[in-house]
């Protein structure tokens, strides 16, 4: 082990933003988005909320990918990678909530498998999986949560 000097070299942001609905996660994302960047059209928003981050269009033109119906890890990761391929700066995840409590998400995917306490070891390595996307990102992530 080594001490040395702190440098600023690739760092990817990574923020969580958490209040109850109408409390204006979104709105803040946004506008922090555009404070790491400076420029709208790198700023992709993955909306789980039936495209509501569109009532936002009057700041910029930001990039939206809506999330529908299912709402599973793999659902998420696949979105975030669609985010980096069309080069991305920040990526706001408006919300991640239901990755774990929606159609599809962790809790649905433990009920699906049996609910049992073992069958968490079905469902924790797909979550992990979501994170590890996130962490692991080359863009600047929000996420929003209820």
């Amino acid at each position: 082990m080594k001490l040395k000097k702190a440098t600023k070299n690739g760092i990817k942001l990574r923020i969580g933003l958490s209040g109850a609905s109408g409390f204006g996660k979104t709105y803040s994302a946004l506008l922090m988005a555009f404070g790491i960047t400076s420029d709208w059209s790198k700023i992709a928003v993955i909306d789980t909320e039936n495209e509501s981050s569109n009532i936002y269009a009057h700041l910029g033109r930001f990039n939206v990918f809506s999330l529908k119906g299912q709402y599973g890890p793999q659902d998420y990761i696949n979105a975030i990678k669609i985010c980096e391929n069309a080069s991305m700066e920040v990526i706001i995840i408006d919300t991640i909530t239901p990755e774990w409590k929606g159609a599809g998400g962790c809790l649905d995917i433990h009920r699906k498998s049996g609910g049992r306490f073992q069958d968490w070891s079905k469902v924790t390595p797909i979550h992990d999986s979501f994170i590890r996307a996130v962490q692991d990102s080359s863009c600047h992530i929000i996420t929003t949560v209820m």
